[in-house]
């Protein structure tokens, strides 16, 4: 945890009384209105058969939407590896020098 704020230590009687004020971060709140019914209840079963709660499942479903997709390599490995009983390396990604003419 980060302390933001530090007070230097106070005596009270024999003891050192230190105060350390944790700042705890704050969460964004999200109301969307206007959701037919049809998307609530599939929400609900689909929340149900993650065992989790709809607000949960909402959570998990925007931060896939949010979150970089992936890579065809790392999804092979993933499926292909060595948990499978395959050895392979796949070359680091890099931007291309010069961008592609597709003018012609």
């Amino acid at each position: 945890m980060e302390s933001n704020n530090y007070l230097p230590p106070m005596l009270a009687g024999d003891s050192i009384i230190q105060l350390v004020y944790i700042n705890v971060k704050q969460m964004a709140s999200l109301s969307v209105r206007k959701l037919d019914d049809k998307i609530v209840d599939k929400l609900r079963i689909r929340a149900d058969q993650h065992g989790v709660s709809m607000e949960e499942e909402v959570r998990r479903i925007i931060e896939q939407a949010v979150s970089n997709p992936t890579r065809l390599g790392d999804m092979a490995t993933q499926y292909f590896g060595t948990a499978h009983g395959m050895d392979f390396e796949i070359p680091e990604h890099k931007p291309h020098v010069h961008p592609i003419d597709l003018s012609e």
